[in-house]
Protein backbone atom coordinates (compact mmCIF):
# COMPACT_ATOMS: atom_id res chain seq x y z
CA UNK A 1 0.00 0.00 0.00
CA UNK A 2 2.60 2.50 0.64
CA UNK A 3 3.85 2.18 -2.98
CA UNK A 4 0.72 3.83 -4.00
CA UNK A 5 1.69 7.01 -2.08
CA UNK A 6 5.76 7.19 -2.36
CA UNK A 7 5.79 6.31 -5.97
CA UNK A 8 6.75 9.20 -8.69
CA UNK A 9 7.15 11.65 -6.10
CA UNK A 10 8.37 15.25 -7.71
CA UNK A 11 8.39 17.55 -4.12
CA UNK A 12 8.78 16.22 -0.32
CA UNK A 13 8.84 18.83 2.33
CA UNK A 14 10.13 17.04 5.30
CA UNK A 15 10.19 18.66 8.72
CA UNK A 16 12.84 18.38 11.08
CA UNK A 17 12.93 17.94 14.60
CA UNK A 18 14.71 19.54 17.77
CA UNK A 19 15.18 16.58 18.96
CA UNK A 20 16.61 15.07 15.71
CA UNK A 21 19.17 17.82 16.07
CA UNK A 22 19.91 17.79 20.09
CA UNK A 23 20.53 15.09 22.76
CA UNK A 24 20.69 14.70 26.19
CA UNK A 25 24.19 16.16 26.69
CA UNK A 26 24.36 18.07 23.77
CA UNK A 27 21.99 21.51 22.41
CA UNK A 28 22.97 20.58 19.22
CA UNK A 29 24.66 17.86 17.38
CA UNK A 30 26.54 18.83 13.97
CA UNK A 31 26.74 15.24 13.00
CA UNK A 32 23.21 15.33 12.85
CA UNK A 33 22.83 18.38 10.63
CA UNK A 34 25.58 16.30 7.93
CA UNK A 35 23.60 13.10 7.87
CA UNK A 36 20.22 15.17 6.99
CA UNK A 37 22.01 16.92 4.12
CA UNK A 38 24.01 13.74 2.48
CA UNK A 39 20.23 12.00 2.62
CA UNK A 40 18.34 14.44 1.35
CA UNK A 41 21.01 15.23 -1.45
CA UNK A 42 20.68 11.29 -1.99
CA UNK A 43 16.74 12.26 -2.83
CA UNK A 44 18.03 15.50 -5.14
CA UNK A 45 19.61 13.18 -7.32
CA UNK A 46 16.41 11.07 -7.35
CA UNK A 47 14.96 13.73 -9.30
CA UNK A 48 12.46 14.73 -6.16
CA UNK A 49 13.08 18.04 -4.69
CA UNK A 50 12.85 18.84 -1.09
CA UNK A 51 11.72 21.74 1.32
CA UNK A 52 13.44 21.51 4.35
CA UNK A 53 11.59 22.71 7.51
CA UNK A 54 14.32 22.83 10.31
CA UNK A 55 13.39 23.21 14.18
CA UNK A 56 16.86 23.61 16.20
CA UNK A 57 17.42 27.37 15.85
CA UNK A 58 16.91 27.65 19.54
CA UNK A 59 19.09 24.76 20.57
CA UNK A 60 21.85 26.05 18.67
CA UNK A 61 21.68 29.42 20.68
CA UNK A 62 21.84 27.95 23.63
CA UNK A 63 24.12 25.56 22.85
CA UNK A 64 26.48 29.34 22.02
CA UNK A 65 24.81 30.72 25.31
CA UNK A 66 25.58 27.15 27.20
CA UNK A 67 22.81 27.35 28.20
CA UNK A 68 21.52 23.75 29.55
CA UNK A 69 17.99 23.80 29.70
CA UNK A 70 15.13 25.48 27.20
CA UNK A 71 14.61 29.19 28.84
CA UNK A 72 11.37 29.87 30.24
CA UNK A 73 10.77 33.70 28.97
CA UNK A 74 9.82 34.67 26.26
CA UNK A 75 12.46 37.40 25.45
CA UNK A 76 15.36 34.66 26.36
CA UNK A 77 13.69 32.43 23.38
CA UNK A 78 13.44 35.14 21.17
CA UNK A 79 17.37 35.88 22.00
CA UNK A 80 18.03 32.39 21.66
CA UNK A 81 16.41 32.05 18.55
CA UNK A 82 18.27 35.04 17.39
CA UNK A 83 21.74 33.67 18.28
CA UNK A 84 20.78 30.31 17.00
CA UNK A 85 19.14 30.83 13.27
CA UNK A 86 22.54 31.87 12.26
CA UNK A 87 24.58 29.23 13.93
CA UNK A 88 22.01 26.69 12.27
CA UNK A 89 21.66 27.91 8.60
CA UNK A 90 25.78 28.28 8.84
CA UNK A 91 25.39 24.23 10.01
CA UNK A 92 23.46 23.36 7.10
CA UNK A 93 25.03 25.88 4.32
CA UNK A 94 28.67 24.14 5.11
CA UNK A 95 27.15 20.78 4.87
CA UNK A 96 25.17 20.59 1.82
CA UNK A 97 28.06 22.70 0.23
CA UNK A 98 30.28 19.50 1.00
CA UNK A 99 27.65 17.60 -1.08
CA UNK A 100 27.77 20.31 -4.18
CA UNK A 101 24.60 22.15 -3.02
CA UNK A 102 23.77 25.37 -2.15
CA UNK A 103 20.75 26.24 0.38
CA UNK A 104 18.47 29.35 0.87
CA UNK A 105 17.19 30.70 4.38
CA UNK A 106 13.06 31.23 4.57
CA UNK A 107 12.01 32.45 7.70
CA UNK A 108 7.91 32.76 8.31
CA UNK A 109 5.53 34.01 10.11
CA UNK A 110 1.75 33.15 11.11
CA UNK A 111 0.83 36.19 9.32
CA UNK A 112 2.92 35.59 5.97
CA UNK A 113 0.49 32.48 5.45
CA UNK A 114 -2.49 34.24 6.34
CA UNK A 115 -2.60 37.27 3.98
CA UNK A 116 -3.62 36.03 0.53
CA UNK A 117 -0.23 38.09 -0.93
CA UNK A 118 2.19 37.52 1.21
CA UNK A 119 1.25 33.65 1.12
CA UNK A 120 1.45 33.78 -2.69
CA UNK A 121 4.53 35.88 -2.79
CA UNK A 122 6.06 33.22 -0.27
CA UNK A 123 4.97 29.94 -2.43
CA UNK A 124 6.77 31.84 -5.45
CA UNK A 125 9.81 32.58 -3.59
CA UNK A 126 10.19 29.43 -2.53
CA UNK A 127 9.43 27.97 -6.13
CA UNK A 128 12.09 30.32 -7.33
CA UNK A 129 14.29 28.94 -5.23
CA UNK A 130 13.55 24.87 -6.38
CA UNK A 131 13.69 25.85 -10.43
CA UNK A 132 17.65 27.12 -8.98
CA UNK A 133 18.04 24.22 -7.47
CA UNK A 134 18.95 25.16 -4.11
CA UNK A 135 17.36 23.92 -1.16
CA UNK A 136 14.71 26.13 0.73
CA UNK A 137 15.09 25.54 4.60
CA UNK A 138 12.50 27.15 6.46
CA UNK A 139 12.06 28.18 9.88
CA UNK A 140 9.20 30.09 12.05
CA UNK A 141 10.96 33.39 12.60
CA UNK A 142 11.40 33.06 16.59
CA UNK A 143 12.24 36.66 17.26
CA UNK A 144 9.54 38.54 16.17
CA UNK A 145 6.64 35.87 16.47
CA UNK A 146 5.49 36.05 19.92
CA UNK A 147 2.18 33.82 19.41
CA UNK A 148 4.16 31.08 17.59
CA UNK A 149 7.11 30.91 20.11
CA UNK A 150 4.76 30.60 23.45
CA UNK A 151 2.02 28.65 21.73
CA UNK A 152 3.24 27.11 18.17
CA UNK A 153 5.12 24.72 17.01
CA UNK A 154 7.09 23.72 13.42
CA UNK A 155 4.70 20.30 13.06
CA UNK A 156 2.49 23.08 12.60
CA UNK A 157 4.48 25.15 10.13
CA UNK A 158 5.04 21.93 8.28
CA UNK A 159 1.98 21.07 7.50
CA UNK A 160 0.97 24.49 6.13
CA UNK A 161 4.29 24.61 4.22
CA UNK A 162 3.06 21.28 2.09
CA UNK A 163 -0.15 22.87 1.36
CA UNK A 164 1.82 25.92 0.47
CA UNK A 165 4.04 24.52 -1.97
CA UNK A 166 1.23 21.41 -2.78
CA UNK A 167 3.85 18.58 -1.93
CA UNK A 168 3.15 15.48 -2.86
CA UNK A 169 4.55 13.92 1.11
CA UNK A 170 5.21 15.14 4.28
CA UNK A 171 7.86 13.49 5.89
CA UNK A 172 8.10 14.36 10.01
CA UNK A 173 11.48 13.34 11.17
CA UNK A 174 11.50 13.03 15.13
CA UNK A 175 13.26 10.91 17.48
CA UNK A 176 10.14 8.36 18.24
CA UNK A 177 9.73 5.76 15.30
CA UNK A 178 6.21 6.47 14.85
CA UNK A 179 2.51 6.19 16.46
CA UNK A 180 2.49 4.10 19.28
CA UNK A 181 -0.87 1.82 20.07
CA UNK A 182 -0.79 2.56 23.27
CA UNK A 183 -0.07 5.88 24.48
CA UNK A 184 3.44 6.11 23.50
CA UNK A 185 3.94 2.14 24.56
CA UNK A 186 3.63 -0.76 22.32
CA UNK A 187 3.90 -1.71 18.84
CA UNK A 188 4.01 0.88 15.89
CA UNK A 189 0.91 1.71 14.01
CA UNK A 190 2.26 0.96 10.56
CA UNK A 191 -0.75 2.75 8.33
CA UNK A 192 -3.93 5.10 9.73
CA UNK A 193 -6.30 4.83 7.17
CA UNK A 194 -8.75 7.99 9.45
CA UNK A 195 -7.41 10.14 12.08
CA UNK A 196 -10.27 9.17 14.49
CA UNK A 197 -10.68 10.39 18.15
CA UNK A 198 -9.18 7.05 19.28
CA UNK A 199 -6.42 8.09 17.01
CA UNK A 200 -6.17 11.39 18.67
CA UNK A 201 -6.26 9.81 21.97
CA UNK A 202 -3.37 7.82 21.47
CA UNK A 203 -1.07 11.13 20.49
CA UNK A 204 0.81 11.75 24.40
CA UNK A 205 2.67 15.19 25.07
CA UNK A 206 6.08 15.15 25.95
CA UNK A 207 8.44 18.33 27.63
CA UNK A 208 12.30 18.25 26.31
CA UNK A 209 15.03 20.36 27.38
CA UNK A 210 15.50 21.72 24.24
CA UNK A 211 11.90 21.66 22.37
CA UNK A 212 8.06 22.17 22.44
CA UNK A 213 5.21 19.75 21.04
CA UNK A 214 4.89 16.24 21.05
CA UNK A 215 2.70 13.05 19.00
CA UNK A 216 -0.18 15.88 20.10
CA UNK A 217 1.21 18.38 17.53
CA UNK A 218 1.86 15.76 14.28
CA UNK A 219 -1.23 14.34 14.81
CA UNK A 220 -2.92 17.82 13.87
CA UNK A 221 -0.62 18.59 11.28
CA UNK A 222 -1.46 15.15 9.67
CA UNK A 223 -4.87 15.98 9.70
CA UNK A 224 -4.21 19.39 7.81
CA UNK A 225 -2.41 17.59 5.24
CA UNK A 226 -4.08 14.37 5.04
CA UNK A 227 -7.62 16.67 4.59
CA UNK A 228 -5.61 18.28 1.61
CA UNK A 229 -5.01 14.85 -0.52
CA UNK A 230 -1.37 15.15 1.31
CA UNK A 231 0.42 12.08 2.62
CA UNK A 232 2.00 11.89 5.76
CA UNK A 233 4.94 9.88 7.49
CA UNK A 234 6.10 10.16 10.98
CA UNK A 235 9.27 8.78 11.55
CA UNK A 236 12.64 8.52 13.53
CA UNK A 237 15.37 10.84 12.37
CA UNK A 238 18.09 9.18 14.34
CA UNK A 239 17.60 6.12 12.51
CA UNK A 240 20.39 5.43 9.71
CA UNK A 241 19.27 6.43 6.37
CA UNK A 242 15.80 6.80 7.26
CA UNK A 243 14.86 9.41 4.36
CA UNK A 244 16.59 6.94 1.84
CA UNK A 245 14.26 3.91 3.84
CA UNK A 246 10.85 5.90 3.51
CA UNK A 247 11.25 6.98 -0.21
CA UNK A 248 12.22 3.36 -1.01
CA UNK A 249 9.00 2.19 0.74
CA UNK A 250 10.40 0.18 3.71
CA UNK A 251 7.88 -0.41 6.60
CA UNK A 252 9.39 2.31 8.69
CA UNK A 253 7.28 5.17 10.75
CA UNK A 254 3.85 5.57 10.24
CA UNK A 255 1.96 6.39 7.59
CA UNK A 256 -1.10 8.80 6.90
CA UNK A 257 -3.38 8.32 4.40
CA UNK A 258 -4.53 11.16 2.72
CA UNK A 259 -8.00 11.72 0.89
CA UNK A 260 -9.39 10.81 -2.12
CA UNK A 261 -8.82 14.20 -3.80
CA UNK A 262 -6.05 16.83 -3.75
CA UNK A 263 -7.41 19.96 -2.51
CA UNK A 264 -7.13 23.03 -4.84
CA UNK A 265 -4.62 25.68 -3.75
CA UNK A 266 -6.59 28.27 -3.14
CA UNK A 267 -8.34 25.88 -0.93
CA UNK A 268 -5.81 24.57 0.97
CA UNK A 269 -4.93 28.35 1.92
CA UNK A 270 -9.26 28.74 2.97
CA UNK A 271 -9.23 25.54 5.02
CA UNK A 272 -5.81 25.57 6.99
CA UNK A 273 -4.41 28.80 6.36
CA UNK A 274 -6.13 31.37 7.94
CA UNK A 275 -6.98 31.74 11.08
CA UNK A 276 -11.62 32.34 11.56
CA UNK A 277 -12.20 35.55 12.19
CA UNK A 278 -16.21 35.08 12.81
CA UNK A 279 -18.61 32.55 11.42
CA UNK A 280 -22.61 32.17 10.22
CA UNK A 281 -25.50 29.68 11.18
CA UNK A 282 -27.20 28.28 8.26
CA UNK A 283 -30.39 26.08 8.06
CA UNK A 284 -30.54 22.60 6.82
CA UNK A 285 -31.38 23.55 3.41
CA UNK A 286 -28.24 25.43 3.27
CA UNK A 287 -26.17 22.84 4.83
CA UNK A 288 -27.76 20.35 2.17
CA UNK A 289 -27.01 22.77 -0.68
CA UNK A 290 -23.47 23.41 0.60
CA UNK A 291 -22.31 19.57 0.96
CA UNK A 292 -24.21 17.83 -1.56
CA UNK A 293 -25.23 19.52 -4.22
CA UNK A 294 -21.83 22.01 -4.04
CA UNK A 295 -23.43 25.24 -4.16
CA UNK A 296 -22.74 28.75 -3.25
CA UNK A 297 -23.89 30.05 0.03
CA UNK A 298 -26.61 32.43 -0.18
CA UNK A 299 -28.39 35.23 2.10
CA UNK A 300 -31.89 33.19 2.05
CA UNK A 301 -30.12 29.96 3.87
CA UNK A 302 -28.47 31.94 6.64
CA UNK A 303 -30.40 32.36 10.40
CA UNK A 304 -27.32 34.06 12.41
CA UNK A 305 -24.21 35.23 12.53
CA UNK A 306 -21.30 35.38 15.20
CA UNK A 307 -18.49 37.67 15.90
CA UNK A 308 -17.22 40.38 13.59
CA UNK A 309 -15.40 40.09 10.12
CA UNK A 310 -15.07 42.11 7.36
CA UNK A 311 -15.52 40.94 3.52
CA UNK A 312 -12.20 39.12 2.10
CA UNK A 313 -12.01 37.34 5.77
CA UNK A 314 -12.05 33.37 6.27
CA UNK A 315 -15.10 32.45 8.57
CA UNK A 316 -17.05 29.56 9.42
CA UNK A 317 -20.08 27.93 8.26
CA UNK A 318 -22.21 25.91 10.73
CA UNK A 319 -25.64 24.23 11.13
CA UNK A 320 -28.54 24.72 13.22
CA UNK A 321 -26.73 22.37 16.12
CA UNK A 322 -23.49 25.03 16.14
CA UNK A 323 -21.39 22.24 14.77
CA UNK A 324 -19.14 24.23 11.47
CA UNK A 325 -18.98 22.01 8.94
CA UNK A 326 -17.80 24.55 6.36
CA UNK A 327 -15.74 27.60 5.67
CA UNK A 328 -14.87 30.34 3.26
CA UNK A 329 -13.94 33.84 1.87
CA UNK A 330 -16.97 36.04 2.86
CA UNK A 331 -18.05 38.48 0.42
CA UNK A 332 -19.43 41.17 2.93
CA UNK A 333 -19.23 42.12 6.90
CA UNK A 334 -20.43 40.56 9.56
CA UNK A 335 -23.00 44.22 10.09
CA UNK A 336 -23.87 43.54 6.55
CA UNK A 337 -24.72 39.93 6.77
CA UNK A 338 -26.57 40.78 9.59
CA UNK A 339 -28.72 42.79 7.69
CA UNK A 340 -29.59 40.35 4.74
CA UNK A 341 -29.09 37.16 6.24
CA UNK A 342 -32.75 35.21 5.57
CA UNK A 343 -33.18 37.30 2.61
CA UNK A 344 -33.31 36.54 -1.19
CA UNK A 345 -30.21 37.46 -3.06
CA UNK A 346 -32.63 40.35 -4.97
CA UNK A 347 -33.46 41.51 -1.65
CA UNK A 348 -29.81 42.28 -1.02
CA UNK A 349 -29.95 45.93 -2.85
CA UNK A 350 -33.21 46.67 -1.23
CA UNK A 351 -31.31 45.79 2.30
CA UNK A 352 -28.27 47.36 1.95
CA UNK A 353 -28.61 50.10 -0.81
CA UNK A 354 -26.15 48.47 -2.72
CA UNK A 355 -25.11 44.56 -3.83
CA UNK A 356 -21.93 43.22 -4.22
CA UNK A 357 -22.15 39.91 -4.97
CA UNK A 358 -25.33 37.80 -5.31
CA UNK A 359 -23.62 35.37 -3.33
CA UNK A 360 -22.00 35.80 0.65
CA UNK A 361 -19.78 32.75 -0.28
CA UNK A 362 -19.35 31.84 -3.50
CA UNK A 363 -18.72 28.28 -4.18
CA UNK A 364 -15.09 28.32 -5.46
CA UNK A 365 -14.00 30.30 -2.09
CA UNK A 366 -15.71 27.18 -0.16
CA UNK A 367 -14.24 24.16 1.46
CA UNK A 368 -16.16 21.89 3.32
CA UNK A 369 -14.36 20.69 6.53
Amino acid sequence: MRDNFISNLRLVVIKVGTSVLTSRIHPFERQAIKNIAVQICALLNKGIKVVLVSSGAIGAGMNVLGLKSRPKTLQKLQAAAAIGQSQLMKAYEEEFKDEGKIVAQVLLTREDLEDRRRYLNAKNTIFTILDYGAIPIINENDTVSAEEIKFGDNDTLASLVTNLVGADLLIILSDVEGLHKHNGKGEIIDIVKEITSQIEKLASGTTKETSMGGMATKIKAARVVTDSGIPLIIANGRREDILIRVINGERVGTLFIPKLNKMAAKKRWIAFSTRLKGSVIVDAGAKQALCEREKSLLSSGITGVEGKFEAGDIIMIKDDKGKEFARGLVNYSSAEVGKIKGAKSREIETRLGYKYYDEVIHRDNLVIV
